[in-house]
């Protein structure tokens, strides 16, 4: 039988706020010592009261407005029960049945053209405390409590069960991390566990609409944590399923070591939960005019830029996707292109060249000094002074490439190392002409099998040529030159 997978995924999101979900107490606490962040309302002492935290809603908000959601007009905060050790009070202030935002989609682009994958909910609660997972020198297993993250803004973002492939869940993962960042709701780093995915998988045969049974996959750290997750879970689901083996609805985890899933335990449901309405904070109305002045104040997100980077600036999809793939490199991009371009008739070509350096050259010297586009030093004004300098004649490819370099670690003005380093393309016809008057004296065999018809012998000469200048004559021009030259012999 062939089966076709069923995929949707639940994403919590550590927010950028100053302080946590219901308390004055810093969200800042990756770096301080543990249980030090700590206050009686995130350790749910009794009688403490919560208060929500208006740029978190804020946050919910701009992210249900970038997802195409529809935003309530009231929404509420439930106690959800359950007796984790890392869940000191026994509960979560989270959201149930009236969520920030609701209805909303996130086009990817996939093998088969751009796809919409349905947004069913974005709603806010407070995360939970950290379990450190220790052994003792006899062998003995114990695990710590830091509650220092308990407390901390987090939204999640539920998609409908509308992804089919691993490669098209690793695609909108990396769609909603880019929007997330754009939109400055979360630093939204897998490794450091500000961005964190579930995912619910199941299989149905091919062509039938009724859902199979669900499984859901939990300690994905990566996004290639979750595509191997997704694969393997698939791999298991069919051989089981092909065995006549009943797939059971369960809550599985993933093995980055073995690079399985295992069983953990029985997947609850919402009356495992046992919801009810949060006693301490009453329903909240999100005003019209509140969203409008959100809206209003969203940046231009992926989504658009793709589509103007390709309409106006004549771009290649993949560019266009590449570049927008991050505000930081979307924006210097841009600066770089404002200060580059001066004839709106020539922009598609100064676009593509500022695309090919940013992600050819540029890209290259951040991946090899571990670096990114945020700390790097050069300027957009100094990188399309380099620009301008090759177009102008003043370097060739491969200076440039040298300048760039140096520009990059430095931070450095192109025209001071040019100079520094003597790297100047020569642009004096005499002095180009003696070159060529040289090759072609010191390569009489070469210059004769052009003579007799070989012409693909000019590009040993025009070789000799960039050889005697040390790379510093154009090549188009030693190309020209020499065979204006050698035509002038037959």
């Amino acid at each position: 039988m062939v089966y076709e997978v069923v995929i949707g995924l639940e994403v919590h999101s550590q927010l950028l706020t100053k302080s946590k979900m219901f308390c004055s107490c810093k969200s800042d606490y990756q770096h301080a010592s543990p249980n030090t962040v700590t206050c009686e309302i995130c350790m749910g002492m009794p009688g403490a009261l919560p208060v929500v935290n208006r740029s978190a809603l804020d946050i919910a908000i701009s992210t249900g407005l970038a997802l195409e959601c529809d935003i309530l007009k009231v929404t509420k905060f439930d106690r959800k029960n359950y007796p984790y050790p890392d869940l000191m009070k026994g509960y979560q202030i989270s959201q149930y049945d009236h969520p920030v935002a609701v209805n909303g989609n996130l086009v990817i682009n996939t093998d088969n053209g751009d796809k919409k994958i349905g947004i069913t909910r974005v709603h806010l609660e407070e995360d939970v405390a950290r379990l450190l997972h220790r052994t003792d020198d006899k062998g003995h297993s114990y695990s710590l409590v830091d509650i220092n993250r308990a407390g901390v803004p987090l939204m999640e973002i539920v998609s409908e069960p509308d992804i089919s492939t691993p490669n098209e869940a690793r695609t909108y993962l990396r769609m909603l991390r880019s929007i997330l960042r754009y939109i400055n709701a979360s630093a939204a780093n897998m490794e450091e566990g500000s961005f964190r995915c579930d995912a619910n998988i199941s299989i149905r045969p091919r062509g039938t609409r009724e859902l199979g049974t669900k499984v859901e996959i939990k300690n994905m750290n990566s996004l290639r944590s979750v595509y191997n997750a997704l694969e393997y879970e698939t791999k298991r689901q069919i051989e089981s399923s092909n065995n006549g083996n009943e797939i059971i609805q369960e809550t599985r985890g993933w093995v980055e070591e073995k690079g399985i899933t295992v069983s953990q335990r029985a997947k609850e449901g919402a009356s495992d939960y046992r919801y009810f309405p949060e006693p301490d904070i009453p329903p909240l109305s999100i005003d019209p005019m509140w969203v409008k002045s959100i809206r209003e104040s969203l940046p231009e997100l992926p989504k658009t830029k793709i589509s103007k980077y390709m309409k106006i600036y004549q771009l290649p999809k993949q560019d266009a996707e590449l570049l927008t793939s991050s505000k930081a490199t979307a924006d210097f991009f841009e600066s770089v292109l404002d200060t580059y371009h001066k004839d709106d008739k020539k922009l598609p070509d100064k676009a593509k060249s500022v695309s090919n350096w940013i992600l050819g050259e540029l890209t290259r010297l951040i991946n090899t000094a571990e670096s990114n586009m945020l700390d790097m030093k050069i300027t957009p004004r100094y990188f399309s002074e380099l620009l301008n300098m090759v177009d102008s004649g003043a370097l060739n490819s491969s200076m440039a490439k040298t300048v760039f370099e140096e520009m990059f670690f430095t931070g450095n003005s192109p025209l001071s190392i040019a100079e520094k380093n003597n790297l100047s393309q020569i642009s004096d016809s005499n002095a180009i002409d003696i070159a060529v008057e040289q090759a072609i004296t010191e390569n009489p065999d070469p210059v004769s099998d052009y003579l007799g018809g070989k012409e693909n012998a000019i590009r040993f000469l025009v070789g000799q040529v960039m050889k005697i200048s040390k790379g510093k004559i154009n090549p188009q021009i030693a190309t020209t030159k020499m065979k204006t030259k050698l035509d002038g012999m037959k």
